[in-house]
């Protein structure tokens, strides 16, 4: 019996999204970066929202792959997507957010 590493990459495509998402309060006690958040996403509260919405509207869709049979099912498809969406974070609006939060990669490094 294999065992196959992909289920452990769960918690390092969500870990980073939770810990950014519970830094929000904690960036927002900066006046200049609580403006910055205001003035750019509506608050920490609409940006929370924006960045769940944004993950679980792209994570789960089928995306990353050349077509739907590369893509995988079940887990593999999803896992796929979920990918897709790390490698994309770059050009997401929220991404400076993250930069903010101390985010490095989804390969568990933070910087402070």
């Amino acid at each position: 019996l294999v065992f196959i590493d992909k289920y452990t990459q769960v918690s390092c495509i969500l870990n980073p999204i939770v810990l950014v998402l519970r830094l929000l309060p904690e960036l927002c006690k900066d006046p200049i970066i609580d403006a910055y958040l205001r003035d750019e996403f509506g608050g920490p509260d609409r940006l929370r929202k924006d960045i769940l919405v944004d993950f679980f509207r792209s994570a789960f869709d089928g995306s990353g792959a050349d077509n739907f049979y590369d893509a995988g099912s079940c887990i593999d498809g999803r896992l796929t997507s979920a990918w897709n969406w790390c490698n994309q974070i770059g050009t997401k609006p929220f991404y400076p957010v993250f930069r903010l939060a101390g985010f490095a990669s989804f390969d568990g490094e933070f910087q402070k």
